[in-house]
């Protein structure tokens, strides 16, 4: 009797295994939708983080220009879409050397009004992520 329980334990557990690494399977496959025209212009701000110190900073972009607000100051950037999830921002007045590197952005994940996002100098592998929120 006891021989029967095991062979029987056996198909249950690979059974079990056939539908746990299926499900996995499944579940690593799922990628959230994202809808980055959503974000493509409008009023945005995020916070980032330096230290102790919070720094907020309000974006105006539409289709080819985007304007930074911070801590006072605005900064004019043009934008290139490479495509709808990624552009690559270039300051036109640039006031030194590191402000004439260009950026890369690619939004990660969108939802209703906030998308989280991934920057880089173009051409360095080092990235930052930080989240917006779309105010207008």
């Amino acid at each position: 009797m006891s021989v029967f329980f095991r062979k029987f334990e056996k198909k249950i557990d690979m059974r079990f295994s056939v539908f746990l690494v299926s499900l996995l399977f499944l579940c690593s496959c799922y990628e959230r939708e994202r809808n980055c025209s959503d974000f493509k212009t409008g009023t945005f701000q995020f916070e980032a983080f330096s230290g102790t110190e919070v720094f907020k900073t309000t974006i105006f972009r539409n289709d080819s220009i985007e304007i930074d607000f911070f801590d006072g100051k605005s900064d004019t950037s043009s934008i290139r879409w490479i495509n709808d999830c990624e552009y690559v921002l270039q300051k036109i007045h640039p006031k030194n050397q590191a402000e004439k590197k260009a950026v890369l952005i690619k939004i990660l994940t969108t939802d209703k009004n906030n998308y989280t996002f991934e920057f880089s100098e173009v051409g360095k592998t080092k990235t930052s992520k930080a989240t917006a929120q779309k105010v207008k």
